[in-house]
């Protein structure tokens, strides 16, 4: 639609009754437009021949301000912490005979001794063949070469343990022949670990981490850091739970 004012037809009142006739550029008027527009509403600006003026759009002014952007984030919700677990009793069942009432607790070799517990047995099974067996290790002679091999190289450990203990030697299976298989086997449950058991094989290396940190968390030990550091301290642990006289 043109919007010059000479383009436009010219348009006309005929009448009183505020009607007008759109004009063609001939001079004919045109029967089929005809507007009602009272003159007396116009602006008194448009005073010329041509009513373009009265018919173009309002001037639209743009706001002295806009504001900028900026979208209202959610108010952001802690998550509930959820009902507390209930605190682990550090009274138990002794899963074994030279277990205490306590968690990740021995009794002492002068205790076992005196009661005629001179052989400490538990569970293993083949990694190769799953074909299982029961190891029995001499109290004595076992904590004595473990407690010397710990009070020789205490000062070249630095509070880690060597990989003697992180990578240690299982006994071969008798079932398939496989060497270096025969591994302990481990209970869900952590507080039913035969650790003297594992003590006396040197096998605390194949704990895992969380198993590991349980024991250092009941035995008054600092249960963070890396896995030689925590099998390092189980070791010195439970030498000391045997014999509360060493001085390592």
């Amino acid at each position: 639609m043109p919007t010059s004012c000479g383009s436009l037809p010219s348009m006309e009142e005929t009448g009183g009754d505020g009607k007008l006739k759109l004009k063609s550029l001939d001079g004919a008027y045109d029967p089929i437009c005809v507007l009602t527009v009272a003159p007396a509403e116009c602006s008194s600006t448009c005073r010329g021949p041509s009513w373009s003026s009265c018919l173009a759009p309002a001037p639209q002014h743009e706001p002295d301000f806009v504001p900028a952007y900026s979208p209202v984030k959610p108010a952001r919700r802690n998550p509930s912490p959820g009902p507390k677990r209930p605190e682990k009793g550090n009274v138990i069942n002794p899963p074994f005979a030279w277990a205490t009432d306590r968690r990740a607790t021995i009794h002492t070799l002068r205790h076992l001794v005196s009661r005629g517990i001179t052989e400490i047995h538990g569970e293993s099974q083949c990694k190769r063949c799953e074909a299982r067996r029961v190891i029995r290790y001499d109290l004595v002679d076992k904590f004595a070469a473990v407690a010397g091999f710990f009070g020789a190289n205490q000062h070249h450990m630095h509070d880690r343990a060597p990989s003697k203990w992180m990578r240690p030697t299982f006994p071969d299976c008798e079932a398939c022949g496989q060497r270096n298989c025969v591994r302990p086997i481990l209970s869900e449950k952590k507080r039913e670990i035969n650790w003297l058991f594992m003590l006396l094989g040197q096998t605390l290396g194949y704990c895992t981490h969380k198993q590991l940190k349980y024991f250092c968390k009941y035995s008054a030990n600092h249960r963070t850091g890396a896995k030689n550091r925590l099998v390092y301290l189980t070791y010195r642990s439970l030498c000391k739970q045997l014999d509360p006289t060493l001085r390592f």
